[in-house]
């Protein structure tokens, strides 16, 4: 069943109004016609409304309301995953695969060693992409919200931002054996929120570590082997979706 997303105030008591681009998708792509059914979610809670298409126009579609329920597919804990700017277009493979394991928010960080440089412009236009990919990869993987893509940091700005959040982790090759690991991460309550700094191609330079120990970040290994950039955060991610995903 395809899957939509709406601002709250376009959900009313008894039917929910979609505009915007998804009108010509549901329409002219899709080719959906009224009675047919569709799942949408306002992106600020569980709730998955079931609707049935009920009017299709230029502007706008009608869907009225059939049932809602809480889905319960979001995580306990909101996970931040603070991204060195890789090359090429692996951010976009990246921030599909985050979504799809259930990030909360993705940081684009611009550290020593990345090799990629935005000015204002491209970044504006790259954010807008990039924000695109987390909406496209929240609707195929049935999320109840559309992680945000933040505006992009160094590398200082992102240790700061994390400052308040409850359990900071930094992957990092010198960090002690899988055992801390482990107790790291099955110690996460439900709730706390957690933030994840990979690095770019090439890794963290030692001084960004030892700045983000001194602010509380703890680094971990993630084993033996060395992991590119666009692999790392995905094993930190699926680690962590074994250790919070609450139990049926």
């Amino acid at each position: 069943m395809y899957h939509f997303f709406v601002d709250p105030d376009q959900i009313g008591e008894k039917e929910i109004q979609i505009t915007g681009k998804d009108v010509n998708h549901i329409k002219n792509v899709l080719r959906m016609q009224p009675g047919e059914e569709i799942c949408i979610n306002s992106g600020q809670d569980n709730r998955e409304y079931r609707c049935e298409i009920a009017s299709l126009s230029e502007e706008e579609i009608c869907a009225k309301i059939m049932w809602v329920e809480e889905v319960g597919m979001e995580l306990p804990n909101k996970i931040y995953l603070f991204q060195g700017l890789p090359k090429s277009d692996k951010m976009e493979w990246i921030i599909q695969k985050a979504v799809e394991l259930g990030v909360y928010e993705i940081v684009p960080v611009a550290t020593k060693r990345a090799v990629v440089k935005l000015d204002v412009k491209k970044e504006q236009n790259k954010r807008k992409r990039w924000q695109g990919i987390s909406e496209s990869a929240a609707k195929q993987s049935k999320r109840t919200m559309i992680p945000q893509i933040h505006p992009v940091l160094t590398f200082e700005q992102a240790v700061e931002y994390a400052r308040n959040l409850d359990v900071k982790l930094i992957p990092y090759e010198l960090a002690e054996g899988m055992k801390k690991t482990r107790e790291l991460f099955t110690g996460i309550g439900p709730g706390q929120s957690v933030a994840v700094f990979i690095g770019p191609e090439g890794g963290f330079d030692e001084q960004e570590v030892a700045f983000a120990m001194q602010c509380g970040v703890i680094p971990v290994t993630l084993g033996k082997r060395i992991l590119r950039t666009e692999t790392a955060g995905m094993a930190v991610l699926s680690m962590l979706v074994f250790c919070l995903e609450p139990e049926e």
